[in-house]
């Protein structure tokens, strides 16, 4: 009995056309929101399933260097072979890279930058697991930054210094504006999908080589809001 073989979620061309970067390295691609990143418990499509149409001449897939959350689109790194991983792996365990994202969340925030840097915890329920601000967590910083405001929300730059899960979204919820359409931290929004975007990376691959800086483009389901905090999409 032939064994089913379940498509990708993305055909070739669309997860080729979705490359911002490739090198001997490493791949940064454009990643869709609403897709995770890799197989879950529940066997849903996913991102890795796409990847032998990124071999480009090489073997094998390349993999994942660093993960995004389902419901967050843009920049995402993969390694092209083992070694590149290994590279990856000590340059995002440390803080030798930078992170740029945007995110529109509900409310005026009262400054135009600032810090955020309550410690974060994990923890399981019964629904799941979910994090929370905790004194017993793990130290976690973000720097933001107002690059706009509009009607009772506000466009925010956040750059975060530690890598804990679900540390934007904590973090400005806590602060008591939570990124629209947060299912977990602030409310589920009808036909809205979350508003937080993987704007761009920094990565000092090469010693002898200037740093690879890759951004990617805003996704349509944040350009309206976006626009209303005056953000003018590029020709």
């Amino acid at each position: 009995m032939a064994r089913f073989v379940r498509q990708p979620p993305l055909s070739a061309t669309a997860i080729q056309a979705r490359v911002l970067y490739r090198d001997g390295l490493i791949l940064v691609i454009d990643k869709p929101a609403g897709l995770a990143v890799h197989a879950g418990p529940s066997g849903a499509p996913n991102l890795e399933e796409c990847f032998d149409a990124l071999r480009f001449g090489l073997p094998r897939p390349p993999a994942l260097a660093h993960r995004l959350d389902a419901d967050t689109s843009g920049v995402l790194v993969l390694g092209r072979h083992p070694k590149a991983l290994s590279k990856l792996g000590r340059l995002f365990s440390g803080r030798d890279t930078e992170k740029t994202y945007w995110a529109v969340v509900h409310g005026a925030m009262p400054n135009d930058e600032g810090v955020f840097d309550q410690k974060l915890l994990k923890v399981n329920t019964r629904r799941g697991w979910s994090v929370k601000v905790s004194d017993k967590g793990q130290a976690a910083v973000t720097r933001y930054k107002v690059l706009g405001r509009g009607p009772d929300m506000t466009w925010l730059e956040l750059k975060p210094e530690t890598g804990r899960t679900h540390q934007l979204r904590v973090h400005c919820a806590a602060a008591g504006f939570p990124i629209i359409a947060d299912r977990l931290y602030g409310q589920a929004e009808p036909n809205k999908q979350l508003h937080l975007h993987s704007r761009g990376i920094v990565l000092p691959l090469s010693k002898s080589k200037p740093p690879v800086a890759v951004t990617a483009p805003p996704p349509a389901h944040m350009i309206e809001a976006l626009r209303l905090c005056g953000f003018t999409p590029e020709l």
